[in-house]
């Protein structure tokens, strides 16, 4: 590691000697503003040598200067810490560190390459590559947080209440069609906040916003490109490339604004973390931060520390329950609640977390545990993606009480209900009663089940009834790539059809899809798009798409205008009526307060289901809680909202074939004053009523349900009361 000369202009602003103490504040770590100059603290044991490159301009490639810290009084036990009088806000830097390269023992220090801050709050710039042929990753930013907030607090929404909407930021605003000033960036996002608005979610889940490589050169020239972002390069920087002004560090404030922007609305913000793996890859990949500060500490190694193991598929695996770094995971979750307003994380893969430094899984692992109990993370929503890429699967156990989990067999028994497979009833009223099959353990409550249909791993919802099989070509793996078990279907046609049968079912499958997802028991997750039927022409893993593949095309807000209208009264119904966001499990039977059951289950004869004999028909009455229940037996959230207890009877029938409906047979069910509020098998506008004020329904006459179609009643324990008091008495 040779230091360069400093310019001309630089000698005549020297900044050496440097003060006599240089170790003043050692914490936090990275690039930290002090009075007339910045603190550059770093971690690293086996390091023999370590500089901090300054550059003069993004573009630059080679530093113009470097700044070697003296071991005897810069490094105290394993940090390196180094005052620098003289620069500010907006300084661009790398780190460099020279050690033992001894690849069998786990040893990657490269002496000449530059490495990216582990703490870096912002990166500037793209990669190049450097005279000696190595990979230069984006420069670090020496970032001044300070920021007007206006006020701004997290919301604290309850987890119950909360209505969730995963987007992608670029995708959400990139294409023309969105007629934003700023597009694909957090400003766009905040000009699309009063459709967000409109369409009524609590949350938006921001897939990863975390510095990633989205186009890296490799070994061989090819640029790949990585538009999901599950690429990490600085865990503590938000994208540089979802910027509108191109600044280093802009991206800081703008993301900022979006937050407090969404705050304003009434809107929280999650981010998906990837917690799991680096840009860094495996013996094969680049060094460009963690390899080359201290490789054994940062990843899980095997064969004595020449391999990398590999839970993620993406080649490495961070060592998650490693002190060092259970503590940088913590102090950047910390660092986005607090600096960034951020309201909660859902965390990718997140059963990586649960393995220990061999990779074996631990039942109560350290890092899970100490984001559990982190104080200053107690108001945060904490949601695992409960699996890995190594057979981990940890739906219903990942953790207890602070971790809600993506539902993932939530997932796979709706969509195999509304197709048709057999013997898949009892399992949709598994589901729709808040799968308490997974978390009635240990005191968990049914908002621990993260709902979804689709995610951005996967089919749109609009190409889940549109194709059979997943068409990936596009990516270039001869559509090896992706999950071939989609339990999907085309109903007659493999993609996009004029067929006006075809197309009536795939609408019909749409909203039932929806209708189920918003009626459930736990907490919805809708992905961006959905509720107007975008496609990504059945690519199923659109991870490299940064086109329209990926992006939502606006103008289908319009074309599907009825179908946004749809959503936007389920989740409108949903968040004003507490029956379908209980606190507790639902239970069969006499409640204690009242003689209606919370929950109970019928065929379509009306009389309580034979669950040997379920072929695809269901009713479920879900009653609404007493006021009593309502406060203390599900124990309503800070902040909770309250709404208006509805009765709810849910009917679904997935087989092809028309099918009568009758009523339940209990006589106190039967007489409750039934308001039709949504009948999947109608044409929009009669597809769904505003609030449940539809038509009354003669409870004397069964329902003629079309084939593949759901019908939802809603009835009004106030006006039963009213009904029956009008009735004269002999």
């Amino acid at each position: 590691m040779t230091p360069r000369k400093p310019s001309p202009r630089k000698r005549a602003a020297s900044r050496k000697p440097l003060p006599p103490l240089q170790f003043l504040q050692p914490l936090p770590y990275g690039a930290i503003l002090r009075d007339g100059g910045v603190q550059f603290v770093v971690y690293s044991r086996s390091a023999t040598a370590l500089g901090i490159l300054l550059y003069d301009a993004v573009g630059d490639v080679a530093p113009a200067e470097t700044i070697l810290l003296d071991p005897s009084r810069d490094r105290w036990g394993d940090i390196w810490s180094v005052f620098v009088p003289g620069l500010a806000a907006g300084t661009l830097y790398h780190f460099q560190a020279d050690g033992p390269f001894e690849p069998e023992r786990g040893q990657r220090f490269d002496g000449r390459a530059r490495l990216i801050d582990p703490y870096a709050k912002a990166l500037a710039g793209e990669f190049a590559i450097a005279a000696d042929g190595r990979l230069v990753p984006p420069k670090c930013v020496v970032v001044d947080d300070a920021f007007d907030w206006q006020g701004d607090r997290h919301l604290r929404r309850g987890l119950s209440d909360t209505v969730i909407y995963e987007m992608h930021v670029r995708g959400f605003t990139a294409s023309p069609t969105s007629g934003v000033e700023h597009p694909g960036t957090y400003l766009g996002v905040i000009e699309k906040i009063p459709y967000l608005k409109s369409l009524g979610v609590t949350a938006v889940e921001l897939m990863p916003v975390h510095e990633f490589a989205a186009a890296m050169p490799s070994a061989d020239g090819v640029v790949r490109g990585n538009y999901w972002g599950y690429d990490p390069l600085a865990f503590f920087a938000p994208h540089r490339g979802y910027a509108a002004d191109p600044a280093p560090g802009a991206q800081v404030r703008e993301f900022k604004e979006m937050v407090r922007a969404l705050h304003a609305a009434g809107i929280e913000v999650i981010l998906d973390v990837v917690f799991n793996h680096t840009a860094e890859g495996n013996h094969l990949g680049p060094t460009l931060s963690f390899k080359g500060l201290e490789n054994r500490v940062y990843y899980m190694l095997g064969d004595g520390g020449s391999s990398y193991r590999n839970y993620t598929g993406c080649g490495n695996t961070i060592n998650g329950n490693h002190p060092i770094v259970r503590e940088l995971i913590f102090l950047c979750l910390r660092n986005w609640v607090h600096n960034y307003h951020v309201d909660g994380f859902r965390f990718d893969l997140a059963s990586v977390l649960s393995r220990d430094r061999n990779g074996d899984l631990q039942p109560n692992p350290p890092v899970v545990e100490v984001i559990t109990e982190d104080p200053a993370l107690a108001d945060t929503k904490m949601i695992a993606e409960a699996w890995d890429a190594a057979g981990a699967y940890q739906v219903g156990s990942f953790a207890r009480m602070r971790w809600a989990e993506w539902n993932g067999r939530y997932r796979d028994d709706v969509r195999r209900f509304w197709r048709g497979d057999a013997a898949q009833t009892g399992h949709l009223a598994t589901r729709l009663a808040g799968s308490s099959d997974l978390y009635a353990e240990h005191g968990r409550q049914p908002c621990h089940s993260i709902n979804f249909v689709t995610s951005h791993d996967g089919f749109t919802l609009a190409d889940l009834v549109s194709y059979r099989e997943k068409h990936n070509e596009a990516n270039g793996e001869g559509n090896r790539d992706g999950d071939n078990n989609n339990f999907s279907e085309n109903y007659g046609v493999e993609g996009p059809t004029a067929d006006p049968a075809v197309e009536a079912v795939r609408a019909r499958q749409i909203r039932n899809m929806l209708a189920t997802l918003i009626l459930s028991q736990g907490v919805p997750m809708l992905v961006a798009g959905d509720e107007f039927r975008r496609t990504q022409r059945g690519n199923n893993n659109a991870w490299c798409q940064d086109n329209d593949v990926s992006w939502l095309d606006w103008r289908l807000v319009e074309s599907n205008a009825g179908l946004v209208r749809f959503v936007r009264e389920l989740i409108r119904f949903r968040l004003g009526n507490p029956t379908l966001r209980r606190r507790s499990f639902l239970v069969g039977g006499a409640s204690g307060s009242g003689s209606l059951p919370d929950v109970e289950w019928f065929g379509p004869d009306g009389e309580p289901i034979d669950w040997g004999m379920a072929d695809g028909g269901i009713t479920c009455f879900l009653a609404a809680p007493t006021p009593e229940r309502l406060i203390a037996g599900n124990n309503l959230e800070a902040g909770g909202v309250a709404g208006v207890p509805r009765h709810v009877l849910v009917m679904a029938h997935a087989e092809d074939q028309p099918r009568a409906f009758v009523l339940p047979a209990p006589a106190i069910i039967r007489a409750l004053p039934w308001r039709v509020f949504v009948q999947t098998g109608r044409a929009a506008p009669n597809d769904i009523f505003a609030d449940g004020r539809g038509p009354l329904v003669d409870a004397s006459q069964p329902l003629e349900l079309p084939g593949r179609s759901l019908v939802c009643l809603v009835a009004s324990p106030a006006e039963a009361v009213a009904a029956q008091t009008a009735v004269p008495r002999k």
